[in-house]
C-alpha cells in the first residue's frame, strides 16, 4: 500500500437522491423509472444541491482493519514494495510520502549547521492593511454563503410544496399519468432554465449593494495607507483624509443649498442600495423593491411585515438609515427656520421699498427727525422711513416706541448693519431711496466727521447709482469742504455745531427769534417751498408778493442763472420763463396765485432811525467754533461792545486756540474781549462777575463734556439756575410779581424777575431737557439739537431749501430780523398785512409775519392778509432783510 495519497482511487460519488421520498405503492413501475431518471435540480455548473456531510469534507482514505490474508473486494490490494532508494543524508529519516504523518516518521539525521537569513519584519501599516483585506474577504464570503444557504432553504420548501401538489394531482389523475408527467417535466425544465438568470441577477444585486457599502471605506483606507507609505516621516504634507474633509467642509460652507443636496443624495443612495438588497433576498421585482425601500425610509414601521431572516435584516437596516436621514432633515429644517426668524429678529432681511427716506446712524436727534418727516408725509397719506444703525433691531424698535409722537401713517423700518459695508447698504435699497440722511455720532467731532466721510465714499461706490440726494450732518465747519469734494453734487451738508452757534448769536441780539426759527424750520406750522407758476411770468416781484393769499413769497429761483436762489430780490425783477417762486406756506398744496387785490400803497416814516447802542454779552463755557462766533458777533454789534468770556480754559491757552482757529484780533472793530477764568458751576466763581449788568448771557455746551449730552445738559442747567439766583439776589424785588402764584422771596418769582432784566440763551443738547426748561420759563429760550433735526428734515424733503438756510445763516446776505412797527407805519394807522408788506418793500425787506404785544408767539404767514387792523407801537414784525 503506497503512502502517497495522490495514488489512491477517488471516493465514490455521494448519492444525490437522499432527500426524495420513496415512490407511492400505487405508482406503476414505469413511472418510478421515469421519476428516477428526472434530475431534481438543473444540471448546470451553479446547481442548487443541498448540503451533506459528504459534500462538506472529503472522505477519509479507506484502511483495512482485517487481518485476513484475503483482501476485501472494495479495498485495493497494496502494491508490492519498491526497491530501496538512495537517501539524501541531509534529509535522512524522512520519506517523501510521509510528510503529513510525522508520528510514524523516523527522526531526522543531524543536518549541518547553515546560517539562516532572517526576513525583515513587516511594518505596522502592512499588517493593518492585510488585516483589513482579510476581514473584508471574510465578510464577503460569509455574506455569500449566508445568502446561498437562505436561497437553498427557500427552494427546498418551495419544491416540497410543489411536490405535495403534484402528488395530490397524481392520485386523482392515475390514468393520464404518463402524459401529465411529460408536460410537468417540460414546464419544470423551462421554469428552471428561466430561474437561473433571475437568481444570478438577484445575487449580483446583493453583491453590488454590499460592495457599495464597503467600497468607499476600503478605498479611503487604501489611499490613506498608500499616502502614509509614500510620504517621508519629516514631510508636512497633509493627509488625504484631512484634505477630503476640508473640501467637504468648504463645499458645505460656501454653497447655500449644499446641505439639502447632500441630504437628497444620501436619501437616493439609501433607497437605491436598499432596493437592490431587497431584490436580492426576496422574489419581488426590482421596481417593487425600490418602492418598498422608499416606504421603509419614509416610515420605519413598515418593516414589521417582512418575513424571513434576510428580508427582515435588510428592512431593519433600511429603516435605521431612514430614521437617521429623517433626523438630519428635521435638524436641517429646524436650523433653517431658526436662522430665518433670527435674521428677521436681528434685522438682517432685505428691505424692498422705493422712494423711501433712509437714515444712517443713531443719535439723540433721531426722534425729532422722525417726527418732522412723519409730519411732512402726512399730506401724502404716510410714507416709509428706514433706519439702519449698528445696534440691535429690537433695541431700536423699543426706543422708537418710547418716543412720544404720532407717526401719522408713516412706517418706520429698522435694520441692523453698518453704513460702511456695501452689502448692508444694498440690504436697505439705498439706490431706490429718495433721500439719505447721515447722522453724526456722539463723541469727538473729528472722528464723527471722518466716519461721515467714509459713509459718503461708500454711498458713491454703489454700482446701481443713487436716485436721491445725500444729507450729511457734520460737527465741524472745517470738514464741510472735504465732504462736498468727495460727494459732489449729490451731497448737502448741515453743520449742526455751526447752526446752533449762529442761532444763539442771532437770538441773543433779538429775543424771541428762536421761536420764529422753530416755526419756520418745523413742518408743524409754515415752512419754505419752491414751485414754478407759469401764470406769474412777466410780473414784477412786487406784484408777486401780493398774489398769494395763503403764502408769503420771499425769493426767486432764477432759471437763467442755472437755478440760482435769490432771497429778497429787487422789486423791478421780472419773472422769466422757468423761474420758481420761494414762499413760506403751511404745505405745498395749500397755496396758489390769485388775482391781485386792491391795496393802498403808502410810505413808511422816513425820519425814524433805529438806534444802535453798545452791548455787553457774556459767554459761559467754551466751544470748538468760538472764533467763528466772535467774528459773527463783531459784525452784528455796535462799536464799543464788550464780550466777556468766562470758562476754565487758561487765558494763554484761549488766545492760542483762537489764533489757531483763524481769529485775527486786529480785525475786531466793534467788540472788546474780556477774559475771566473760573468754573461755571461753582457759585463763588460766578459771583465775581457783574451778572446783573449783561444784556445777554449765552450758556454754551462746554467742549469738555460735549461728548455726553446728559452731562453737558446737567452742567448748562446748573449754570442757568446759579446765574438766575445771583441776579435775583442783586436786583430789587418788583411789586408786579406779587400775587397768588408767587410770594415775596419765592424761588420762581425771583427767577422771573431776573429774566425780565437780561436775556439768557441756553444750549441744550437733549430735547427732553429743553422741554423742562421751557415749562419753568426761567430762560428766554433754549436752543437744542431739535432745530438741527428740523433743518435735516427740510433738506431731506427738498435739497434746494439748503441754499435758503445757508444764506440765512451766513455772515453776509439776508437774515431773519425782528422789526418794530414804527419802521413801517405811524401811530393809530390802520393797514392790512398786504399793505404792510408793500411798506416794507420800500426798505428792501420782506415781512413774513408779526407778533402782537399781548401774544406769546409770533404768527408767520397770517391767514387773513386783506383785513385792516389798528397796529400798536409795541407790536413787532418778522422780516427778511439784509444784514446791517
Amino acid at each position: 500500500m503506497p503512502l502517497d495519497p495522490d495514488n489512491s482511487p477517488p471516493p465514490p460519488p455521494p448519492h444525490r437522491d437522499w432527500f426524495f421520498p420513496p415512490a407511492p405503492p400505487f405508482l406503476p413501475s414505469s413511472s418510478s423509472r421515469t421519476l428516477a431518471h428526472r434530475a431534481p435540480f438543473p444540471t448546470t455548473s451553479r446547481s442548487y444541491k443541498p448540503y451533506s456531510l459528504a459534500d462538506r469534507r472529503p472522505p477519509p482514505t479507506p484502511r483495512s482493519r482485517s487481518r485476513s490474508p484475503h483482501p476485501s473486494p472494495e479495498q485495493p490490494s497494496p502494491p508490492p514494495p519498491s526497491a530501496p532508494r538512495r537517501r539524501n543524508p541531509r534529509y535522512a529519516g524522512v520519506r517523501p510520502g510521509d510528510a503529513r504523518t510525522p508520528s510514524t516518521a523516523a527522526p531526522p539525521a543531524a543536518a549541518p549547521l547553515v546560517p539562516e537569513r532572517k526576513s525583515p519584519p513587516a511594518s505596522a501599516p502592512t499588517l493593518r492593511w492585510s488585516g483589513l483585506v482579510s476581514a473584508a474577504a471574510i465578510l464577503l464570503c460569509f455574506g455569500s454563503l449566508l445568502r446561498k444557504n437562505f436561497s437553498l432553504h427557500d427552494q427546498v420548501h418551495h419544491l416540497r410544496g410543489q411536490l405535495a401538489a403534484a402528488t395530490a394531482k397524481l392520485q386523482s389523475c392515475i390514468v393520464v399519468m404518463d402524459s401529465s408527467l411529460d408536460m410537468s417535466s417540460m414546464f419544470s425544465h423551462q421554469s428552471d432554465s428561466s430561474s437561473v438568470p433571475s437568481r444570478s441577477l438577484k445575487n449580483l444585486s446583493l453583491l453590488l449593494s454590499l460592495s457599495a457599502l464597503y467600497a468607499p471605506i476600503v478605498v479611503l483606507k487604501y489611499i490613506d495607507l498608500l499616502s502614509k507609505l509614500r510620504r517621508p516621516q519629516d514631510s508636512e504634507e497633509v493627509a488625504i483624509n484631512k484634505r477630503l474633509a476640508y473640501r467637504v467642509d468648504i463645499f458645505l460652507s460656501l454653497h447655500p443649498y449644499a446641505k439639502p443636496l447632500v441630504l437628497l443624495v444620501a436619501t437616493l443612495l439609501l433607497i437605491g442600495l436598499g432596493g437592490l438588497a431587497l431584490y436580492g433576498v426576496t422574489e419581488d421585482s426590482l421596481s417593487d423593491c425600490l418602492w418598498l425601500s422608499w416606504t421603509f425610509v419614509a416610515d420605519a414601521g413598515n418593516h414589521a411585515n417582512a418575513e424571513g431572516f434576510g428580508p427582515k435584516l435588510v428592512s431593519v437596516s433600511i429603516s435605521i438609515g431612514g430614521m437617521l436621514i429623517f433626523a438630519m432633515m428635521l435638524g436641517l429644517v429646524t436650523d433653517s427656520i431658526s436662522e430665518k426668524f433670527d435674521s428677521l429678529r436681528k434685522g438682517r432681511s432685505e428691505v424692498i421699498e422705493q422712494s423711501h427716506t433712509l437714515i444712517l446712524g443713531w443719535s439723540d436727534k433721531l426722534g425729532s427727525l422722525l417726527n418732522q418727516i412723519s409730519i411732512a408725509n402726512e399730506s401724502l397719506g404716510g410714507g416709509t422711513i428706514v433706519v439702519m444703525a449698528e445696534r440691535d433691531k429690537e433695541e431700536m424698535e423699543a426706543d422708537i416706541a418710547k418716543m412720544e409722537f404720532d407717526l401719522k401713517g408713516t412706517a418706520v423700518i429698522c435694520r441692523s448693519g453698518s453704513p460702511l459695508i456695501l452689502a448692508d447698504l444694498k440690504k436697505v435699497s439705498v439706490s431706490k431711496a429718495r433721500a439719505i440722511v447721515v447722522l453724526a455720532v456722539e463723541g469727538n467731532a473729528d472722528q464723527s466727521d471722518a466716519r461721515a466721510l467714509r459713509i459718503v465714499l461708500s454711498l458713491t461706490g454703489v454700482k446701481e447709482g443713487l436716485r436721491g440726494h445725500i444729507v450729511v450732518e457734520l460737527s465741524d465747519l472745517d470738514n464741510e469742504v472735504l465732504v462736498k469734494l468727495v460727494g459732489g453734487d449729490l451731497v448737502e451738508t448741515v453743520v449742526a455745531h455751526d447752526v446752533i452757534g449762529r442761532l444763539m448769536i442771532q437770538c441773543a441780539r433779538q429775543p424771541g427769534l428762536a421761536q420764529i426759527w422753530e416755526d419756520i424750520l418745523g413742518f408743524e406750522n409754515c415752512e419754505f417751498y419752491i414751485k414754478r407758476w407759469p401764470q406769474l411770468v412777466g410780473m414784477q416781484f412786487e406784484d408777486v408778493l401780493i398774489s398769494f393769499p395763503d403764502a408769503v413769497p420771499c425769493g426767486v429761483k432764477m432759471a437763467a442763472y442755472g437755478g440760482k436762489i435769490i432771497l429778497n430780490p429787487d422789486d423791478c425783477y421780472v419773472m422769466q420763463e422757468g423761474d420758481e417762486v420761494i414762499v413760506i406756506a403751511e404745505d405745498d398744496d395749500t397755496y396758489a396765485p390769485a388775482p391781485l387785490p386792491k391795496v393802498k400803497r403808502g410810505y413808511p416814516p422816513k425820519d425814524f432811525v433805529v438806534p444802535k447802542s453798545p452791548e455787553r454779552i457774556l459767554f459761559c463755557g467754551w466751544r470748538r467754533d468760538m472764533e467763528d462766533m466772535i467774528m459773527v458777533l463783531d459784525a452784528f454789534l455796535a462799536p464799543g461792545s464788550e464780550l466777556w468770556m468766562f470758562n476754565d480754559v487758561p487765558e494763554i491757552d484761549r488766545e492760542k486756540k483762537l489764533i489757531e482757529g483763524g481769529l485775527d484780533f486786529s480785525r475786531l472793530e466793534n467788540i472788546t474781549l474780556v477774559h475771566r477764568e473760573g468754573n461755571a458751576v461753582i457759585r463763588r466763581h460766578l459771583e465775581s462777575l457783574p451778572l446783573e449788568s449783561f444784556d445777554s448771557i449765552l450758556i454754551l455746551a462746554d467742549e469738555s463734556v460735549e461728548d455726553s449730552a446728559i452731562q453737558a445738559d446737567s452742567r448748562s442747567l446748573a449754570t442757568l439756575l446759579l446765574i438766575r439766583d445771583i441776579q435775583a439776589k442783586r436786583l430789587p424785588y418788583k411789586e408786579a410779581f406779587r400775587g397768588e402764584s408767587f410770594s415775596e422771596g419765592s424761588w420762581m418769582g425771583e427767577m422771573l424777575q431776573a429774566s425780565d432784566k437780561s436775556v439768557i440763551i441756553s444750549e441744550i443738547l437733549d430735547p427732553r431737557t429743553k422741554n423742562l426748561l421751557a415749562m419753568s420759563k426761567i430762560s428766554d429760550y433754549v436752543l437744542s439739537n431739535e432745530l438741527v433735526s428740523m433743518a435735516l428734515a427740510m433738506v431731506a424733503e427738498d435739497r434746494q431749501i439748503n441754499y435758503v438756510l445757508e444764506e440765512l445763516f451766513a455772515e453776509e446776505g439776508n437774515e431773519l430780523q425782528i422789526r418794530q412797527s414804527v419802521l413801517y407805519l405811524r401811530e393809530d394807522e390802520e393797514l392790512n398785512f398786504f399793505e404792510v408788506m408793500l411798506r416794507a418793500r420800500q426798505r428792501k425787506e420782506v415781512v413774513i409775519g408779526y407778533r402782537l404785544d399781548d401774544a406769546e408767539r409770533a404768527i408767520i404767514n397770517p391767514p387773513d392778509k386783506v383785513s385792516r387792523r389798528r397796529w400798536s407801537r409795541k407790536d413787532v414784525f418778522v422780516a427778511i432783510a439784509e444784514k446791517e
